[in-house]
């Protein structure tokens, strides 16, 4: 279990150091045509990249679910991530090589969130239910601490005032070169999966065969959609409550610092300070998670997110921002790790890799719509804290929706007897 939590590890070498902070800004401000630009550009491509996710995920996690083994697809998603990532040491600062940058952040993201979908997979694979919530919590943290020790490496190795390994900034060689760090990171950490963790036995099914039956058995879940009734409940909940963590992480920083006035320096180690209290909270929440449920967890998290996130909106003070924000950053994490959690403990174990694709298309599916409400609000009032109060109202959506949804515990009972799993327990 170890060797697999430690492939959030892994695949955070690719999230934190590329797709959000030193590719993502080296792209904007030196490779685009200018800022402007490169924030469109980079939000497309990411738009482009969670499409594919969202409509491929589903179809691919049937397939899966026909043939058996999870690891192949883990081990060709991972291949293609780093391989994509490997690519970007050629973008040159110079709008020649914006769309390089495009195509093999795209192709990595792909990769990426393809790589999750059968990674989450087996988790109720590898683990009895009364544990599930401790390692999907434990793995989610490892992630964290993964995602921010890849960072700081970078810092220190590369691009730092004085970095270890003093490359020069001649065509950005300094930077560009954290694309080997997060590779290899990837690569390093994503070994032990592949080594160590047991994988569910083949089941002898051809590829092609099995891409029919999973087509089909896609279809026939889509068409007997009453029998998952409190599934498509928790992925309606989630995928709203998940709308305002990823607004969250879009617009927190250009809150702080449009509101508060802090600078990018002040930004980015607040950044980093939310990223510790996250993973902190991820790990201490993964016994909560075991001990009371997931869908309890759920809920607690996201009160933990609305209460300081209401405070937010009204403090003028920058000192109490932080701290305040730190105390919402406890929260990050658990409600990820136990809505994970939630879906291995409920979904029927021969289609699970089919669920967890629908995971990922109700992670993608809308969102776009916070960012977009904080933008027209915010254009609207004139005021951020206005636009900001859009995450308020996704939480509590999303809240509301979850106390529909029945308990694991409750699933599992009425699956037991013969039941639907649908009343909320």
């Amino acid at each position: 279990m170890v060797a697999w939590a430690l492939y959030d590890c892994s695949n955070n070498g690719f999230v934190t150091p590329i797709q959000t902070f030193i590719f993502a800004a080296y792209f904007t401000k030196a490779v685009a045509e200018n800022p402007a630009i490169g924030s469109a550009m980079w939000g497309n491509m990411i738009s482009l990249a969670g499409l594919v996710v969202a409509l491929g995920g589903p179809l691919l996690g049937a397939v899966a679910d026909r043939a058996g083994r999870r690891k192949p697809w883990i081990g060709v998603f991972t291949a293609l991530c780093i391989a994509a990532t490997f690519s970007l040491w050629f973008v040159k600062p110079d709008p020649a090589f914006a769309m390089l940058a495009l195509v093999g952040v795209c192709i990595g993201t792909i990769g990426s969130e393809y790589a999750l979908i059968f990674y989450n997979t087996m988790l109720s694979d590898l683990v009895p239910n009364e544990r599930t919530g401790r390692w999907s919590g434990w793995g989610w943290a490892s992630g964290y601490i993964g995602g921010l020790a890849c960072l700081l490496l970078a810092f220190f190795l590369l691009v730092g005032d004085n970095p270890l390994i003093p490359l020069g900034t001649g065509d950005a060689a300094n930077v560009r070169a954290t694309v080997f760090l997060a590779g290899g990171w990837y690569l390093i950490f994503a070994l032990p999966l592949f080594l160590f963790t047991p994988d569910t036995p083949a089941t002898g099914t051809p590829l092609i065969q099995a891409a029919g039956q999973g087509l089909t058995q896609l279809k026939e879940s889509f068409s007997h959609v009453r029998r998952y009734k409190h599934i498509v409940r928790f992925l309606i909940a989630r995928m709203i409550y998940n709308d305002g963590l990823a607004t969250t992480f879009a617009f927190g920083g250009i809150y702080a610092a449009g509101v508060f006035g802090m600078s990018a320096k002040e930004v980015l180690i607040f950044g980093i300070v939310l990223n510790v209290a996250a993973g902190l909270g991820a790990f201490a929440f993964a016994w909560v998670d075991d001990w009371i449920g997931p869908k309890p967890t759920i809920l607690l998290s996201l009160v933990g997110l609305l209460v300081p996130g209401t405070i937010m909106l009204f403090i003028t003070s920058k000192l109490w921002f932080l701290v305040v924000g730190c105390v919402l950053g406890l929260f990050f994490g658990p409600v990820q790790s136990a809505s994970r959690s939630y879906l291995a403990r409920t979904a029927p174990p021969e289609l699970r890799s089919q669920f967890f694709g629908l995971f990922a298309l109700s992670g993608k599916l809308t969102s776009f719509a916070g960012p977009l409400l904080v933008g027209w609000l915010t254009y609207l009032s004139g005021s951020q804290r206005v636009g900001m109060s859009t995450v308020i109202f996704l939480f509590f959506a999303g809240g509301v929706m979850m106390l529909t949804v029945p308990t694991a515990a409750h699933v599992r009972e009425e699956v037991a007897e013969g039941n639907p799993a649908d009343s909320p327990q």
